[in-house]
């Protein structure tokens, strides 16, 4: 004779979590720390979105490798075979190129190959 054995739910009691009925509000930014001023904070966002750019910069290969070579040389260099390289580059890099190493060098600077 076989017994009927019974479902899992017969053994363990189902319980339903309660439905969120609000989204997931985004954390306003946190306040700059202690001796941190609010245009030290902005200077640092701003540097951060410029380094950005120059970072895609560093990965578009329509400009041509980046390896060996000053982010200022790349640019210069499209620019003599008309791969027409965004003038803003070149902007951001002879504002901060003396003042900054980490604008001059591209990002693979550190890899040597």
């Amino acid at each position: 004779m076989t017994t009927k054995r019974g479902l899992i739910t017969d053994t363990f009691k189902v319980v339903k979590k309660a439905k969120r009925s609000r989204k997931r509000e985004k954390m306003p930014p946190s306040p700059p720390q202690k001796g941190e001023s609010r245009t030290e904070a902005k200077a640092e966002t701003e540097r951060e979105k410029e380094l950005q750019k120059l970072r895609q910069f560093d990965l578009d290969w329509r400009f041509g490798p980046c390896t060996g070579i000053t982010r200022l040389q790349r640019w210069e260099r499209a620019k003599l075979h008309g791969l027409n390289p965004p003038e803003e580059i070149r902007d951001l890099l002879l504002l901060r190129i003396h003042t900054d190493p980490e604008y001059n060098q591209s990002l693979w600077s550190d890899y040597h190959l």
